[in-house]
């Protein structure tokens, strides 16, 4: 009787503290990605419209390299929690971010630690 009450207990007990848990990490792994796409969304943005000026082949092909990861993002499922492609979709964002950062010369490094997060050129 008292193993089976103590199992009871400890098994709503482990629930409850599981599901706290679950919450947390959500709400902090959900926290970074934001983050992380925020920051590629407002790098794309700026250097779109810093580019919009120059009309030459170069550029048009930074823009259109730009464009496509703006697409990306916006397609992005930011709420479906469920979305079986999620980190798969991530992935492609951060290639692409990584493919326009090389066409424009510049060195990316995106952080995100205890410290700061940042992203550097």
């Amino acid at each position: 009787r008292f193993h089976g009450e103590g199992y009871q207990e400890g098994l709503a007990e482990g629930s409850h503290a599981g599901m706290a848990e679950g919450r947390r990490q959500g709400a902090l792994h959900g926290a970074r990605m934001g983050s992380e796409i925020g920051c590629y969304l407002g790098f794309a943005l700026t250097w779109h419209c810093l580019l919009q000026k120059c009309t030459d082949e170069k550029n048009s092909k930074k823009i259109r390299a730009l464009d496509s990861l703006i697409g990306m993002i916006q397609k992005f499922p930011y709420e479906d929690a469920t979305y079986d492609k999620l980190q798969e979709d991530l992935e492609k964002i951060r290639g692409k971010f990584k493919q326009v950062c090389s066409m424009l010369n510049i060195q990316s490094d995106f952080r995100l630690g205890n410290e700061r997060s940042s992203l550097t050129f």
